[in-house]
């Protein structure tokens, strides 16, 4: 299982703590009404943190930091704003205290197989993937593949599986709207880079259009990834796990996407695949 880089440290606020805390209520879309009512806090002390005339506690920015949803990786930012330590630590994915989070991330793309998972970070770098992955991504091209490779990137680009996608309008518009979501939730400026450099990227040779896409999704349950394979065409749906009770970074921005078969043919088609390579191992 590949692992995550060491991790950077967290930059030094520069921005006052009551400019940051106004940006995430804003980014809630929340008045200083509503927020001072959810936090039982007077609208003037809230003001006053807000404008830098009051200073908040410790206990009061991580308070209204929950409020907020604000993610632990900004929570640390909010605290460091305010001249307080980070409270969050954030350790690589190889180290030995999360071992047992290591372990079960194995588990669950191990026991995923033989439909195809992957474990991503917060922005989409591919941490760590199944053996029933490689047949999708094929063929894309080497430098696509190399570490540190981005599933979204990887899955648009016009030199990755792109060509490959069949609706790709349809899933393109899902890729960007989740994207979109996950921006506006962490305001997080690599993903905003990395929407746009997604949104300019060509519609493939050999895609559906639009209205194809479209009358196709009217018989699904969800938005499906259709892939040209050289196991034919496969369709899937995927869902999205995440560590539940996360005090640590790393933790709390990881999710293992699962992809499942949206069709017996596609089921038949892995479960085949994965006994063919099953067979071929002892003589390797």
């Amino acid at each position: 299982m590949s692992t995550l880089s060491q991790p950077q440290a967290s930059p030094t606020a520069s921005r006052p703590v009551g400019e940051l805390l106004r940006d995430w209520r804003q980014r809630r879309r929340m008045s200083q009404l509503l927020l001072a009512t959810e936090a039982d806090i007077s609208t003037r002390h809230l003001s006053f943190v807000e404008s830098g005339r009051a200073l908040p506690s410790r206990e009061m920015v991580m308070h209204l930091a929950e409020r907020l949803d604000v993610p632990l990786r900004a929570r640390n930012t909010l605290l460091e704003a305010a001249g307080y330590a980070p409270l969050f630590r954030e350790r690589p994915l190889s180290d030995p205290q999360l071992a047992a989070a290591r372990e079960a991330v194995e588990l669950v793309l191990k026991g995923h197989e033989p439909y195809p998972a992957l474990a991503i970070d917060r922005h989409w770098t591919i941490v760590a993937a199944n053996g029933a992955l490689a047949p999708l991504v094929g063929a894309a091209s080497a430098a696509l593949l190399a570490a540190p490779v981005n599933a979204l990137r990887l899955s648009l680009h016009p030199e990755g599986i792109a060509s490959s996608i069949v609706n790709w309008h349809a899933w393109r518009a899902h890729v960007l709207a989740r994207l979109q979501r996950q921006i506006e939730v962490s305001g997080d400026g690599t993903l905003a880079a990395l929407r746009e450099e997604l949104t300019a990227y060509p519609t493939p040779p050999g895609a559906q259009t639009e209205q194809e896409d479209g009358n196709a999704a009217l018989n699904q349950i969800a938005v499906p990834l259709r892939l040209r394979t050289p196991l034919g065409v496969l369709s899937f749906f995927s869902t999205t796990t995440v560590f539940g009770t996360p005090v640590d970074v790393t933790l709390s921005e990881l999710a293992i996407e699962a992809f499942f078969p949206a069709d017996p043919q596609t089921a038949a088609a892995l479960r085949a695949y994965a006994e063919a390579s099953a067979g071929e191992a002892p003589g390797q």
